[in-house]
């Protein structure tokens, strides 16, 4: 029950990290094993709300198991489609706007040089501090905040140019 109900969540982290559909899937499934493996290493105290630390503590194995795999291939961007139901929320609470946004972003975000990719996800989506990500990663401080801003400098003219572009063909 535990994979069914938290695949699609452990699936669209991978993707952040990883381009293909396959590779990701083997991340999702790499990283419920360990779920599994280490549950008992799960701890929450009776006020907690466990749902959502064993979000965060799934979303953090899902993470580690994308960089691993990420290391493996030296870091390989690799090219593939997302299929659609993966962006499909199970309650239907997203509008068709925001989830269209919300491609578009992630599509941005695929774009960027692989190193700066990881990097903003980590810090932006993921919640991470540059000593986390510094530490997961291998790479000092200051190179996670150089990746970072280089990161969001490629966002930022990748948004402009789709603007411009948008604006010419009105």
């Amino acid at each position: 029950m535990l994979y069914e109900r938290f695949y699609g969540y452990a699936l669209k982290i991978a993707f952040r990290y990883v381009y293909r559909y396959d590779v990701a899937v083997n991340i999702t499934n790499d990283g419920f094993v360990k779920v599994f493996r280490h549950i008992d290493r799960f701890q929450y105290e009776e006020e907690d709300f466990p749902e959502r630390l064993l979000m965060a503590w799934m979303k953090r194995i899902v993470i580690n198991t994308s960089i691993d795999e990420l290391r493996k291939n030296n870091m390989t961007p690799e090219i593939g489609g997302i299929p659609e139901y993966v962006w499909e929320e199970p309650d239907n609470s997203q509008k068709a706007d925001q989830l269209l946004l919300y491609k578009e972003l992630i599509s941005y975000v695929k774009s960027l040089p692989p190193m700066y990719r990881v990097v903003f996800n980590m810090f932006v989506i993921d919640g991470c501090t540059h000593f986390e990500i510094a530490d997961t990663l291998g790479i000092s401080v200051g190179t996670s905040k150089s990746n970072l801003s280089r990161a969001r400098g490629i966002l930022q003219k990748i948004i402009k140019e789709k603007e411009e572009s948008k604006s010419w063909s009105m």
